[in-house]
This record gives structure tokens, sequence and C-alpha cells, in this order.
């Protein structure tokens, strides 16, 4: 009578143990274009049968999935290529490389959105938008040259420092506050030809990643966003060349394999020619002014087994400005980037990575007797270690972060042969050590509901050698303390976490969450509205605290139309401390005092985006829009009271369209919109010896008059041949040729010398421009 419970009992527990001791197996691999070898950053891996199970190829293009032994279909999907289907028997372990072809326009766009994963709605990330290099391409901009920095200006929570500036704020943040990557290099001044180029040539960038909010722990050192740029690897399967022939610049890249399959080269130059434009000039001081800038992108890569793979990678640009003999200016950036990928195991990643950061800046000037020069630079030396750790729906990412920053404030050299004008005057070299450890682990905490938890520990060292100064309130020095070379003068410590959180409604809509602290310990001075070569960057010290920022953000996302249009509605909150803004008449070059004319406050934005892309069909583009508010306040400033940051700027528009009439054309447009920035105006004005004197009251009580503008561009495809690609766009800037107000100045009324007028001064009309590219 016992034996039949007993069997069913005996039975029920094997089933069970069977169940748990099922094994699971690991699939893992690298993705890549099939045509050029170049590796798929963000490409979705997942099981067909439950599309909410799967993952996404890393910055590197490398995989990790788990799953329960069992036969399974595995989608390998990415915009603009064909989704690959593997039948895979799931038995052990598996290393699957997959290549993936190129979309062709002619299939049906459902193939693309029926495989296509709302990584957008699914993921943890807010706050981010990755943008398409090809898209970029199509977007109508200045002088037609195609331009990264100005087309994420055209994002929510983005805005332009001004008319052509390529410097950006990002939920009212400063310009400094962005931190900008190269492959994983700081570069400090994006900018050419004073911002109306940015130092990033589209025919050498492969993957761009903007970050508003809610900063994965990986990333440090500035309080508002990431810009995180990688170049492209280059061809490990045939020889190309490419470029374009504008106006005023022209850019040249090729690129191909060292050995096929294992190892690539890709270099990319761009130089500017305004300069050979005013030799046609009258005017023989104008004949002899150099104006150009030139920039060079170089990589290569070598796949030394199936787990280890180097990359070498560097980028150089200068700018040379020079008006005869009288005056001479130059600035640029080099990068370097040294990175080892190591795969340990199936489910453990590795990247190294030593790199270098320099931007200097050299100013002379040559009038008679007068003759100087000055000179500031800022240079780093980087090593970073990052690990992946790949689970069940869980990915574990920690490492380290290490960087020795060298500042040369300013240095001024007279010539031997100047009888006036400055002496020689150097300003003792700052030196600091930065360091971080982070961790982050991202998990599912049920069917619906994810979570990225992380943790960013900061240290931050100024060390000698040097002389420091110890200001009091007043900025005046109360003493000073010298250092020998390595001693510790102040060391701060930063606690940073990092929280987001994900819940999926269905596969279509969800809701996110973020809350983020960040510290910045390098800051930027600068007199002007956006970013100029001569800004000085200064290192956190005993006078200078770092700067901390909290953000919250909360968002609902949605994907319709059977994934054709993406919208999002995010609303956010930062805090800032230890802001820093100057004294009246502050003297921020060759100054070794300058700390003395610091003040330090507080501030704060909050605002809503609303976002609404199209990305599939004919027409695509998308639509933005910005409410905010961004306010500071300091106790040395417009007297205690709270004002508006002069990025401050109520309404932000911006619509963006590209429609393909057929397989050789295509039309695009962009109009923007925005309120004005805040200003500071007088509020009246005074004669002193009869000399008129403008009396300022409130700080940035005042608006520029609104912003709007209209650019439209057309690209036509030639026929292609056997050896050659080819295409034109032509394109109009400020169409309807606004006279939007670059600055507005106060004269003295020459009709009335009782009244005074104000002067707006415009920097463009319409702009036509047209460029030739090739590809063979």
């Amino acid at each position: 009578m016992l034996k039949k419970p007993l069997v069913t009992i005996l039975v029920t527990f094997s089933t069970i143990l069977s169940v748990f001791a099922q094994q699971k197996f690991t699939i893992s691999g690298s993705i890549k274009d099939a045509k050029s070898g170049e590796s798929i950053i963000g490409a979705s891996v997942v099981n067909k049968d439950a599309p909410s199970v799967g993952t996404v190829s890393n910055d590197y293009g490398f995989y990790s999935l788990t799953l329960k032994e069992g036969n399974y279909k595995i989608a390998v999907a990415f915009l603009g290529y064909e989704t690959q289907v593997l039948d895979v028997k799931l038995d052990k372990n598996q290393l699957i490389n997959v290549s993936l072809n190129d979309q062709s326009t002619a299939l049906d766009e459902v193939v693309i959105k029926s495989e296509k994963e709302n990584k957008n709605v699914t993921s943890t990330e807010m706050s981010v938008v990755k943008l398409d290099v090809k898209d970029v391409a199509k977007v109508p901009v200045l002088f037609g040259e195609k331009d990264i920095l100005k087309t994420i200006q055209l994002l929510p929570g983005i805005k332009s420092a001004g008319e052509g500036n390529s410097g950006f704020y990002v939920r009212g943040g400063g310009i400094d506050q962005n931190l900008i990557l190269l492959d994983e290099a700081t570069v400090y001044n994006a900018s050419h030809l004073l911002g109306f180029f940015s130092v990033f040539n589209s025919d050498a960038i492969k993957d761009v990643n903007i970050i508003k909010g809610g900063m994965p722990a990986q990333y440090g050192g500035r309080l508002s966003s990431v810009l995180d740029i990688k170049m492209n690897d280059g061809n490990n399967q045939t020889y190309h060349a490419s470029g374009g022939i504008g106006l005023i610049s022209s850019r040249l890249t090729v690129e191909g394999p060292i050995q096929k399959d294992k190892s690539s080269f890709i270099v990319s130059g761009r130089r500017t020619y305004a300069d050979v434009f005013l030799k046609l000039s009258k005017d023989t001081n104008t004949q002899n002014t150099t104006l150009y800038f030139y920039d060079l992108n170089l990589k290569t890569n070598y796949q030394i087994d199936a787990k280890n793979r180097i990359f070498l990678s560097g980028y150089f640009g200068r700018d040379k400005f020079g008006f005869s003999d009288l005056f001479g200016f130059e600035w640029g950036n080099t990068t370097a980037t040294l990175r080892w990928n190591h795969i340990f195991s199936d489910k453990l990643f590795s990247n190294t990575s030593v790199v270098f950061s320099d931007y200097d800046y050299k100013l002379n000037i040559s009038s008679g007797p007068t003759k100087f020069g000055i000179a500031s630079s800022i240079r780093d030396w980087n090593l970073k270690q990052d690990f992946s750790y790949f689970l069940d729906n869980q990915t574990i990412k920690f490492g380290l972060n290490s960087i020795y920053h060298t500042f040369l404030p300013s240095n001024v050299t007279r010539a031997a042969d100047a009888t006036t004008g400055p002496q020689n005057t150097s300003i003792e070299k700052r030196f600091a050590w930065e360091n971080a450890f982070y961790a982050s682990d991202e998990f599912a905490i049920s069917s619906k509901l994810k979570a990225n938890i992380g943790l960013r520990l900061s240290t931050f060292s100024a060390i000698g050698a040097g002389t420091f100064f110890r200001y009091n309130t007043e900025g005046v020095a109360v003493d000073s303390t010298t250092y020998n070379s390595g001693e510790f003068v102040k060391t701060y410590v930063g606690f940073e976490p990092r929280f987001a959180l994900n819940y999926t409604i269905d596969p279509a809509n969800s809701i996110k969450f973020s809350l983020a602290r960040t510290k910045q310990y390098v800051q930027l001075l600068s007199n002007s509205t956006a970013t100029t070569p001569t800004d000085l960057w200064i290192p956190a010290s005993n006078n200078v605290k770092p700067q901390t920022a909290d953000q919250i953000a909360l968002g609902y996302f949605k994907n319709f139309d059977d994934d054709k249009f993406e919208a999002s509605v995010e609303i956010y909150y930062k805090n800032m401390d230890n802001q820093i803004d100057y004294k009246n008449g502050a003297q921020l070059q060759v100054n070794k005092n300058v700390e003395a004319d610091l003040v330090f406050g507080r501030g704060w934005s909050y605002g809503a985006e609303f976002f609404l892309k199209k990305k599939y069909g004919k027409l695509n583009g998308w639509v933005g829009y910005t409410w905010s508010k961004t306010e500071r306040q300091f106790d040395k400033i417009n007297n205690g009271n709270v004002f508006a940051a002069k990025q401050d700027r109520t309404h932000d528009i911006s619509v963006v369209g590209i429609y393909d009439l057929n397989k050789k054309w295509n039309i695009s447009a962009t109009w923007v919109y925005s309120t004005g920035n805040a200003v500071t105006f007088p509020s009246g004005k005074y004669y002193v010896n009869g000399r008129l004197v403008p009396y300022f009251t409130e700080r940035n009580g005042y608006r520029m008059p609104d912003y709007h503008r209209l650019d439209v561009g057309v690209n036509y495809t030639a026929k292609k041949t056997k050896k050659l690609e080819s295409s034109w766009n032509f394109s109009v800037y400020n169409l309807y040729n606004r006279k939007n107000a670059y600055q507005i100045t106060f004269e003295e009324n020459p009709d009335n010398k009782a009244q005074t007028q104000a002067v707006r001064t415009a920097l463009f009309g319409i702009i036509p421009s047209a460029t030739w590219n090739f590809k063979f």
C-alpha cells in the first residue's frame, strides 16, 4: 500500500531535482559588419520565442547570452542591417561570431521592424540619445560641413552656445560641465574656427552617444553630460578612399586591411582653405592673413587571437589665425589611445586603455616695439581598466580610472628686441591626480521591473611642486605654503551613487526613473558667453572646491505604429553646488592670484523635454521641445539675489525632416526656435567728467531677442559605377535671412547725444554651400 505513494514522491522529487539541475550555457562572440569588418555597437541578440530575454553588444561588438539548455532561434539585429536568425542547440558554451549585411533599401521595411527590439523602451537607460552618423550627413548645417556637435544641439535638453557655435549646454549646466570623449580621450576644446566647426570629422566616426542624465557609473568628472564618440576601426576586407570637396574645406579618408580579417587601418584628414580667398584682396595685410584649421584621425587594430585584440588611435588638430605680422594665434588638441581587449571567458570581458590628451594655445603680438607671446595648456595621462561580467539577464561592470593632470595656466614670453609690453611672466604649473573606482549592476527584479545600481568613488588630489596661497572671503591672501614635487596639498573624496529603474508596462510602453550624483574637479574660467581658445582650465585646490550635482529624472517612453515612431517625455531637476563666477573686473589671464577673483555659489535647473522621432519610411526625422528654467545664486553677485543663468532659455524647439524622393534625391530641412539668452544690459546712464558711463543693476535681468532659423538641404546621389560612388550636397543656412542678434551694444545716438541707442549685430545672414562627396 505504501509503494505507490513512495514512487509518486520519488518521481516528483527527481523531477524537481532535474529542473534545478538543468544546466545553463552561454553563447558569446563578436558582431561585425560583413563588408568592412567594423564591430557593431548596440546590436540586439534575443531569443525569438521570448524577446524580453536578450542582450546587446558592447562598445567593442562583444556579446554574451546565458540560457538554459535547449534549442533556440537567436535573432541578431541592428538598425540598417539584415536580421540574422541563428539555430542554436545549446548543450555547451559556444563561441558564435556574427557578420551582418547591410539592409537593402528594396526590402520591405516590415522585415526590419519585426525583429527590432524596443531598446529605448525596455532598457534602463534614459536621457540617452544615439546618433546615426548617416543621418548626421543629411542634416543641413553652417557651411554645409556635416557636424556631430551641431546635430546634437537639435535634441531636447541640449542648447547651442550661440550662432554657429559648436559649444553646447545640457540641462542648465555650463559648457565645461560636458565630458567629451574621442576613443576614451578627453577633448578639452572641441571647436575649430572659434566654434564654427567641431573637431570631429564625421567620416572617421562610427558611434555617437550623448547622455544627458542618469550617467552610468563608469563615467565621471563632469556634472551635466557625456558625449562619447568612437572612431571607425578601418575596413579589414577591402581598400577604400572617400572624401568631399566643399567651398571652404575638403576632406579625405583612406582605409583598408593590413592583414585581411585580422588587422586594418584608417587615416582621415580635413583642412579648410578660407585663407586662399583672402589672397584675392587688394589690401596687403588681408593678403597676408592666415586663417585655416586642419585635423587628422588615425587608427589601427590587430586581432591577435580569438580572445585578444589591440587598438591604437590618435587625433591631431590645429587652428591657425594670423593677421599679417601683427597678430598670431593658434590652438589645438592631441590625443592618443592604446587599448587592449581581452576575453577572460565567455562571461568576462576586459578593456585596458592608456590614454594621452593635450590641449594648448599660443598667442603672439607684434606691433612695433611691443612683441610678446602667451601660452597655456592642459595635459593628461590616463590609465583605464574596465570589466564587464555577463550573468543571466544581468550585467555587472566594474573598473578604475587614474588620471595625472598637468596645468600650465599662462606663460608670457617677451621678445628680446621688444621695448614695451609685458615682462616675462611664468605662472606656476599645477599638478593633480584624479582617481575613480566604480561598480554597477544591471539586473531584472521581475519580468516588468529592471534596475541599474551603481557607485563611483572618486578622489582628487592637488599636488606639488608649487606655492599655494590661502585666501579669505574677501579674496585677500592670508598665508602661503610651498610644497615639494609630489607632496599632497589637498585631497577630496566623492561618493557618487547612480540609480536607474525601468518599469515596462508592455513591450511598447515604459516608465523610467534615474538618480545620479556627479563630481567635477576641473573647472573652466571664461569671460565670454561661449568657449574660446583662451579659456582657462584650473583644478580644484585648497581654495576651489569641486563642483557637485544631484539630478533626478522621470520619463515615459513609448513606441507605436509597429515601432515606426519613438516618443518620450522626461522631467528633471538638477541641483548644483560650488558653482564658479568672477568678481567684476576679474583678470583671468597671467594672474597667479586668479583664485582670489573667484566667487562661489549654487545653481539649479529644472524642465520638461518632449521628443518624437520617426525612424522608418521615406519621411523621417524628429521634433523636440524643451521647457526649462536655469538659475544661480551667489552671495557676492546681484546683492545675493537669485538670477537667471546666461544659458537660461524658457522655450527651445527643433524640427528636423529628411525626405527620400527616390534612390537618387533626398531633401532635408531644420527649423529651430529658442527664447533669447539672459543678458546684463545697462538700466541707465550717468556722466562723469563729460564721459558717458552705463549704470548696471540686475545680473542677467534682460533678454536677447528670440532666435529662429530655417536651414534646407538637398542631396543627390549619382549613378554608382564599379569603382566610384559620388554625391552632391547643396544646402542653405538661414533660408529666410533672419538677422538673429549675436550681440547688442549701447551707443550714444549721434543725432541726439541725450539719447542712447541699442545696436544689434548679426553674425550670419543667408549662406549657401555645396559639397561633392566621393568614395572609391
